[in-house]
């Protein structure tokens, strides 16, 4: 069951769950917190960022906002708004990086 997403010109789901969002809410809060630099990426560049060596981040349920977790940093995608409202340039990504592995897992 999907439970969060954006209506625009059209529904863009978020994540596939109640639990997923809660996750990446958590997730923002924890890299936030963490990161060494956090590098803000909108528009066209967000398709240009290179995610090889990442690996998605499960617990999210993400659907059209996803995150990914590599070495030393996570990257959060949010796609829904640009899905939902026909509207490429409201893609937006977040690059957390300068994470140990304290940062990038928790507990």
């Amino acid at each position: 069951m999907v439970s969060s997403g954006i209506h625009g010109h059209r529904w863009a789901p978020l994540h596939g769950s109640t639990e997923g969002w809660v996750e990446s809410l958590a997730l923002a809060d924890h890299a936030r917190r963490w990161a060494g630099t956090v590098t803000r990426v909108t528009g066209e560049a967000v398709d240009s960022l290179d995610l090889e060596g990442h690996e998605p981040v499960p617990e999210v349920r993400g659907l059209t906002d996803t995150w990914w977790r590599g070495r030393h940093s996570l990257i959060a995608l949010y796609r829904g708004e640009a899905v939902a409202m026909d509207a490429p340039g409201c893609l937006e990504a977040h690059v957390y990086g300068g994470l140990d592995e304290w940062g990038l897992h928790g507990g």
